[in-house]
């Protein structure tokens, strides 16, 4: 069992550090987003369809057409979710365009007032208001010189957007329980392969190893290897463990940001990411107010 578990934190701590890297090989891919998406989901979904093959989940039994629609729904959220995302990173920065995603704990919870009226309690809405305030930092930080101009905002509004959309996906991930996890991935990446494949520009396909290794990357590394390792990793901790641990994957993201960009938040930014990762912790991990030892898990989900 105890090796079981130290597994499981090696391989959530290295599905959120591989998620960390996402930007950076977006960016240097050089493509449009909808391009990018459209070939880490066409590469992802030959990557997870040879490993659902070699485990066997390629069979009827494990696709219920009611399932199969609902994982085709999640994943036009997830498609739509990282077009945003990937969106937004040139204009707010890789570091605050991830951070600001990471209010999609806040969006699950009031996804989830709406949908399954669930309650709202004292503590929760503290970390919600806390995150807001976070987020008025944020945007009222002024970006570095030589940094993202007039689109910082809207980088901002994008960010949230693929939080929302991010949560939509989890909130149809309830509903595919005693699925197989990677053939969820799998039905996901397929539906937003075949979803992009009428706006990819197949006229002006990548040109040189740098723009195809980076999409090569975001399909076989940040696609396939991520959700075997993630999947894998949350079959084997309990909730808590792997909502500490995702937070790897914000500040990694700030420090390729900053190794590979030379992106420097600024103080007021510093801050509101700060606050807003500081109520994400509090939200996930279930911090009772005044805070206590005592952890309640909330369920999350990855890029």
């Amino acid at each position: 069992m105890e090796n079981s578990r130290r597994r499981g934190i090696i391989e959530m701590a290295a599905a959120m550090a591989i998620s960390g890297t996402i930007g950076w090989f977006v960016t240097m891919s050089g493509k449009p987003v909808a391009d990018i998406v459209f070939w880490r989901c066409a590469i992802g979904a030959a990557v997870l369809a040879a490993v659902c093959f070699s485990m066997g989940m390629l069979k009827r039994e494990f696709l219920p057409a009611r399932r199969v629609a609902i994982a085709m729904l999640g994943g036009v959220a997830i498609v739509i979710n990282w077009l945003l995302l990937f969106a937004a990173y040139p204009m707010a920065t890789i570091s605050v365009a991830t951070t600001v995603y990471n209010t999609q704990p806040f969006m699950l919870l009031l996804l989830g007032a709406i949908v399954f009226r669930e309650r709202i309690t004292g503590a929760k809405l503290f970390w919600l208001l806390l995150s807001f305030a976070g987020m008025v930092a944020i945007v009222k930080g002024k970006p570095a010189l030589g940094g993202p101009g007039g689109d910082y905002a809207l980088g901002i509004l994008l960010a949230l957007g693929a939080a929302f959309f991010y949560a939509l996906a989890a909130i149809a991930a309830k509903g595919l329980k005693g699925m197989p996890p990677h053939l969820i991935a799998l039905i996901q990446v397929s539906t937003g392969a075949a979803m992009l494949a009428p706006f990819a520009d197949f006229s002006a396909l990548p040109d040189g190893s740098i723009a195809w290794g980076s999409l090569a990357t975001l399909g076989i590394v940040h696609t396939g290897l991520m959700y075997v390792l993630l999947y894998g990793a949350i079959q084997k901790l309990p909730t808590h463990l792997t909502g500490s641990l995702s937070f790897i994957y914000p500040v990694a993201a700030i420090v390729v940001d900053r190794i590979a960009f030379g992106h420097v938040l600024q103080p007021l930014q510093i801050l509101g990411s700060a606050v807003i990762l500081l109520s994400a912790a509090g939200m996930t991990l279930g911090w009772r107010l005044p805070f206590s030892s005592r952890l309640r898990t909330e369920e999350r989900i990855s890029p």
